[in-house]
């Protein structure tokens, strides 16, 4: 007899084979048969007419704060999420010094939009060093299990201290106790050392995060430590710019230590290169033998605007700043006053002072061609017809006057999409071959993370909804889709345990409804400590998620278990070569 026999179900297996119809038996943690299972289980689960998938392991997250004080880890685990890599981006709370820990809040805030009186609150800080940090995360039994980087940003703030300034260079000793830091983390479990080196990224204050100007001495004598530490992934995210040499140097860095390097690759404002160059330029490396992998988001990367969220268009207006610190009771109160309305459309957006947004500021302000409504069937690839812009002409308004009562539809509630990456051409057509790539990932959710702008946790649900379900430009295999965001993401951080049901893997499970999956609309919640605000969306279709051979979510509602927990270092697995 079986622990758990889910039953009839049309297995996808994660290796991008054939999807068929059978059962998936579980012993303990692991995956014991996949077939036909003539035994009875302890607990059965009917899948007919159902895919069974493995669970999905989401390798950009930002849950560094949050995993330590939630044992739920929403919104990923809602989205058939049971492993989530953190750390990225350069950020993150270890090492950590007592006076550096509001700069270390600072930076998470500014950088990743973290309420920074959640962390505040929300965070023990019963940690200095990493090692220490890994044993603070491995007390907190959660939904899903979680693995991360070491993060540049904390690393330099440790080490440099007061001297940690944008533009700071580190003298040798710096960088040699640096490099230790980050192999005493890898040592100790971490998968990878993180760091940013684009302007998008800034503290609280507006200082450049620490990554951005770091020397290539300082980054290949950290990814030296890496080799010596025999493991992890080096991921960045960056502005690219030529003079930076970025190719350059991660094809040398990895063809010395042999470890891979992950960076964030997006049609971006930001970035000299364009989008396919990036590709071209790292296959040419790759070609050289370094191994440099690209990370992908499946959809435009952008800010979802709400009167309560971080940002919306007229956040610069003089009349707003007037009501701006107010219970949203009595700003809800004026917003529908017609006096106040009027007063607001006739001002101009203001510039702020010290902040130098560059063509971004007068994208949010004004940008109503690029801004859509999302209503109840918005599918993320918005056409020019569906824009404000557009849909105020057909209204017979101005394009400000539409978003502002865009915005107070539902109470108040109403919700703007303004994607400013990833959708230069107006659709995704150009993530299609690279959906099918050896050399990319599905990546980029950032989840846990833009909590008043994004909500891209949810890119996995949106995959199969939109890119193997009802995509009218062109959907793609499902298979492939379940490929790429478990066994390609579980393999880029050494995960070799997880990310396919064959015998001896780890029982990490969804059973999901196709003909019911379905991105639920995004709302802002204040769950977090003190209060804070998060975007937050739910899906239908997920009828199982099952973590480490237990069930964490049933009909999308969260059970008492808690299986998962930390990973440290890589993985490997034993498989059954009697039960195949």
């Amino acid at each position: 007899m079986h622990d758990l026999v889910i039953r009839g179900g049309t297995v996808v297996d994660g290796t991008g084979s054939a999807s068929f119809v059978g059962d998936v038996a579980i012993d303990g943690d692991r995956v014991t048969l996949v077939g036909d299972v003539k035994a009875e289980g302890r607990e059965e689960i009917d899948a007919t007419g159902k895919i069974v998938t493995p669970g999905f392991v989401d390798v950009h997250t930002h849950y560094d704060g949050q995993a330590t004080w939630d044992d739920e880890m929403a919104p990923s685990s809602w989205h058939g999420v049971t492993t989530v890599v953190m750390g990225n981006c350069g950020v993150g709370f270890a090492p950590a010094k007592p006076d550096k820990h509001d700069w270390l809040i600072g930076l998470m805030e500014g950088v990743e939009d973290i309420p920074g009186t959640a962390l505040a609150e929300g965070l023990p800080w019963n940690w200095e060093t990493f090692p220490e940090y890994l044993d603070a995360l491995e007390g907190l039994p959660r939904t899903v299990d979680v693995a991360t980087h070491v993060p540049h940003g904390a690393v330099r703030a440790y080490v440099l201290g007061e001297r940690e300034k944008p533009g700071a260079v580190p003298t040798d000793e710096d960088v040699e106790q640096m490099s230790k830091i980050v192999e005493d983390g890898l040592k100790a479990g971490a998968l990878g050392f993180s760091t940013s080196r684009t302007i998008l990224h800034r503290s609280v204050d507006g200082e450049l995060v620490p990554g951005t100007t770091a020397t290539k001495e300082e980054l290949i004598g950290i990814g030296r430590a890496m080799g010596r530490a025999g493991h992890g992934v080096f991921e960045m995210a960056s502005d690219l710019q030529p003079e930076w040499k970025e190719f350059e140097w991660m094809g040398d860095l990895s063809r010395e230590t042999g470890m891979p390097v992950t960076f964030a690759a997006l049609q971006s404002i930001a970035k000299a290169f364009p989008l396919d160059e990036q590709i071209a330029q790292m296959r040419a490396e790759n070609a050289k033998g370094a191994n440099i992998v690209a990370q992908i988001a499946l959809r435009g990367n952008g800010i979802v605007m709400a009167w309560r969220g971080t940002v919306h268009p007229f956040i610069s207006h003089p009349s707003w700043a007037a009501i701006a610190e107010l219970p949203w009771e009595e700003q809800y109160a004026k917003l529908k006053d017609p006096a106040f309305k009027a007063q607001l459309l006739s001002e101009k957006p203001m510039v702020p002072e010290n902040v130098d947004l560059g063509p971004i500021f007068a994208i949010i302000t004004e940008g109503w061609a690029q801004q859509f409504e999302m209503d109840e069937e918005f599918n993320y690839e918005p056409q020019a017809e569906e824009s404000v812009a557009a849909r105020a002409e057909a209204a017979g308004k101005s394009g400000p006057e539409y978003a502002y009562d865009m915005m107070m539809a539902d109470e108040g509630k109403g919700f703007i999409y303004l994607p400013i990456l990833n959708y230069v051409d107006g659709n995704l057509d150009f993530l299609v071959d690279l959906q099918h790539a050896d050399d990319t990932v599905n990546s980029l959710s950032d989840g846990g993370a833009h909590c008043g702008t994004i909500c891209d946790a949810a890119s996995p649900t949106f995959m199969l909804e939109h890119w193997v379900k009802k995509r009218e430009r062109g959907t793609i295999a499902l298979e492939n889709a379940i490929k790429r965001q478990c066994l390609d993401t579980a393999r880029l951080y050494g995960l070799n345990d997880r990310g396919v049901l064959k015998p001896g893997y780890l029982a990490d499970v969804n059973v999901v409804d196709m003909d019911r999956i379905k991105l639920g609309k995004p709302w802002l919640a204040f769950d977090l400590p003190a209060g804070g605000k998060r975007l937050l969306q739910k899906a239908e279709g997920y009828d199982y998620t099952i973590k480490s051979g237990q069930v964490t979510f049933k009909a999308g509602v969260v059970t008492d278990k808690r299986p998962g927990g930390l990973i440290r270092g890589p993985q490997t697995v034993e498989t059954l070569a009697a039960a195949e």
